[in-house]
């Protein structure tokens, strides 16, 4: 079932089972974390940052941003979270969604060079696909 409104909730760790069009905000983690609004229930984790995605709470609703484009899951959805609300953008193209890779890549690189003071010689961390399972070991490790 598609998602078109959101409720979000401020916790210090995502919980392992996560409620359908509820948005996690982690802020001790620097994590936002919700089921895919298409409906599929793949985990999709929002990483917040400089070069990542940036969180507005205005005291009554969230938004993210840049849109949340789930290019690596079989649903591919492309979507934006504005005030608990989900915006629906189109599907990209293959060369679209290669072109924002490499955009955000280059704008990592750029970042990190500018913070060490130096060329941007090396391509950044790439966000990886284990990091659904990475968040679920801490998540069990900080339980202990």
């Amino acid at each position: 079932m598609t998602v078109t409104a959101l409720r979000h909730e401020f916790v210090d760790l995502i919980p392992d089972d996560l409620a359908e069009g509820t948005v996690y905000v982690s802020i001790p983690f620097a994590t936002v974390v919700h089921k895919c609004c298409c409906g599929c229930g793949s985990e999709v984790v929002t990483p917040l940052g400089p070069t990542d995605w940036h969180l507005v709470f205005d005291g009554e609703s969230i938004s993210l941003t840049p849109s949340i484009g789930n290019w690596s899951l079989p649903c591919q959805s492309h979507y934006w979270i504005r005030q608990n609300k989900v915006d629906w953008a189109p599907k990209w193209s293959a060369k679209e969604i290669a072109a924002a890779r490499a955009a955000d890549r280059s704008a990592k690189e750029r970042y990190f060079a500018a913070k060490s003071g130096r060329e941007a010689a090396v391509q950044p961390p790439r966000r990886s696909r284990g990091l659904s399972r990475f968040l679920q070991g801490v998540r069990k490790q900080l339980r202990r």
